[in-house]
């Protein structure tokens, strides 16, 4: 197999022959699009992926007075006198007959590279094969737009070696199509979000990416330096306790959309820089952005449906039987009722779980040498009722609410607001007013991921410097997740917040939801990969 450097060399070859020594030549500048030749070739493209032969006439049917057409874009195949030109908006062919190649283009297409850019001029045809192409009827025709140094990979679609799909994205859009309509998709999905909430008033913002103070969720952050305030800085967990302070400040409804950073591990749904749907409503409870929730993904995949219908064939879920909602603890009773045989079955009731913290620890504590390792020390480590339901959710239920929530008929899943979160796990939810030791907070699960996560807010500022208190002594036993004391988030509170409510919706699982990728690096244009150079 040739290196890179020889197939640079052999094609250096070709551009010396075609153009000469000059290196602008290779790289011509002389192509400027107008909205009206843009839209001329949306117009061509849209005829080519048209059932309809109405306007493609045979070659021996075609007239000098056809009307000429243009497309411009890279060239994908060489087809004996075709070349299959790639758009954004899918692929022709062009054709070259003899009498065109003879009259000065043979040598040219000759030396023509897959991969080169190229503009080129024809009239509609049908081909003896019955397909469309564009038939090129003069060399004049045909212009050079750019050198493509490097041929993509002969096997591209379906290579293996997916690392390397991501490593070189670049050349992962245009070979493979499918790929650039999830990225297509998701561009849409972001901006039928921005749209839903728009049309509701709310007011887009833009809030710190670097801060003094770690907040607004509980993770490991990113750690820099600002040399000349000579102070240390986080790259942003969250921008929960920024919208917050906008809220008080009298913006009643505001959302952003943006980068957050987590330094934490690598997988299928995580990646340490990712993107954030977060707002924020006054006068209003979680109960209502559950309903927002709902609007907001309804719109997303109406868009998506439209659009992309080819991503939405095989989906394990449907949005159209609404979202169920389902309290923790109810949770975690279905689960021991309806799935298989497990350690948890028998080994406490509702009664233990509502409303006897007591038998729940020792039923807890009785199951442990039935636990994996790494089970038993997640509900070992547990120091509070409300710590134990939150990883009896964890260890019993989370995996299961695929299988627990289904449509009707049984045939596919349900998204689930699972609500209700003990206080512990909770640090900026308000309490629930009936029963304080938990909070009205809510997840949404699809598909076995979480979605969405959204709370009616915490607006009385002693409660709130409380429960900061309590990070930091949970920083002191070990954990590293803990946020800091945010004393002018504080300060905020303290000039009056009104009930509010809010959500944070992960843009990056949502669109794996609705586009249908398994993997949150299918959904990202360039995920964090170790440099080429890292031998490990």
């Amino acid at each position: 197999m040739a290196t890179e450097d020889e197939l640079k060399r052999a094609r250096e070859a070709h551009a010396k022959n075609e153009f000469g020594d000059d290196r602008a030549t290779w790289y011509p500048n002389w192509l400027r699009v107008t909205p009206e030749i843009e839209a001329a070739r949306k117009s061509l493209m849209a005829s080519v992926a048209s059932e309809s032969f109405e306007g493609w006439a045979s070659e021996e049917e075609l007239t000098e007075d056809a009307e000429i057409h243009a497309v411009y874009g890279r060239v994908m195949a060489k087809r004996g006198p075709f070349l299959v030109i790639q758009t954004p908006y899918g692929r022709v062919q062009v054709y070259f007959a003899k009498e065109v190649q003879k009259a000065g283009l043979k040598g040219t297409l000759k030396r023509t590279d897959v991969g080169d850019h190229v503009w080129v001029e024809g009239r509609k045809i049908k081909t003896l094969k019955g397909d469309k192409a564009l038939a090129c009827p003069a060399p004049d025709r045909f212009r050079h737009i750019a050198k493509a140094m490097l041929p993509p990979p002969e096997k591209w679609h379906g290579l293996k070696d997916v690392e390397k799909r991501y490593r070189e994205r670049y050349v992962d859009l245009f070979a493979n199509p499918e790929v650039a309509s999830v990225f297509r998709a998701r561009s849409r999905i972001v901006k039928a979000c921005r749209t839903y909430l728009d049309e509701r008033d709310f007011l887009e913002v833009e809030t710190p990416v670097l801060q003094s103070v770690r907040g607004g969720a509980t993770a490991k952050p990113f750690s820099t330096h600002h040399n000349a305030l000579d102070i240390g800085l986080y790259l942003r967990i969250a921008p929960e306790l920024y919208l917050k302070r906008l809220v008080v400040g009298g913006f009643d409804r505001v959302y952003e959309i943006g980068r957050n950073f987590r330094n934490e591990g690598i997988s299928t749904r995580h990646n340490p820089e990712f993107t954030m749907l977060e707002y924020y409503v006054a006068y209003a409870t979680y109960e209502d952005q559950m309903d927002l929730v709902e609007g907001i993904f309804s719109a997303a995949d109406d868009a998506v449906r439209a659009e992309f219908p080819e991503l939405t064939t095989e989906r394990s879920f449907s949005l159209e039987h609404g979202f169920q909602r389902v309290p923790m603890r109810r949770a975690i009773l279905d689960a021991i009722a309806k799935l298989p045989e497990s350690p948890w079955h028998g080994a406490f009731d509702e009664n233990a779980l509502y409303h006897d913290a007591d038998a729940l620890a020792a039923a807890c504590e009785a199951v442990l040498p039935k636990l994996s390792g790494t089970e038993k020390k997640a509900l070992a480590k547990c120091e509070t009722n409300g710590e134990r339901v939150y990883t009896l959710f964890e260890l019993v239920a989370e995996e299961h609410l695929e299988e627990l929530y289904r449509t009707p008929d049984g045939s596919q899943s349900m998204p689930v607001f699972i609500t209700d979160f003990p206080f512990e796990v909770s640090p900026l939810s308000r309490r629930n007013d009936e029963d304080p030791a938990f909070v009205d907070r809510f997840e949404l699960f699809l598909e076995g991921r979480e979605l969405a996560n959204g709370f009616s807010e915490l607006n009385d500022p002693d409660d709130q410097a409380s429960r900061f208190n309590d990070q930091l002594v949970a920083r002191e036993k070990g954990e590293d997740e803990a946020m800091d004391f945010d004393a002018d988030y504080i300060r905020a509170l303290s000039h009056g917040m009104p009930n509010a409510a809010g959500c944070g919706i992960g843009i990056d699982r949502m669109v794996m939801a609705l586009a249908g990728q398994s993997s949150i690096r299918d959904v990202l244009l360039f995920p964090l990969l170790r440099p080429e150079d890292v031998v490990t």
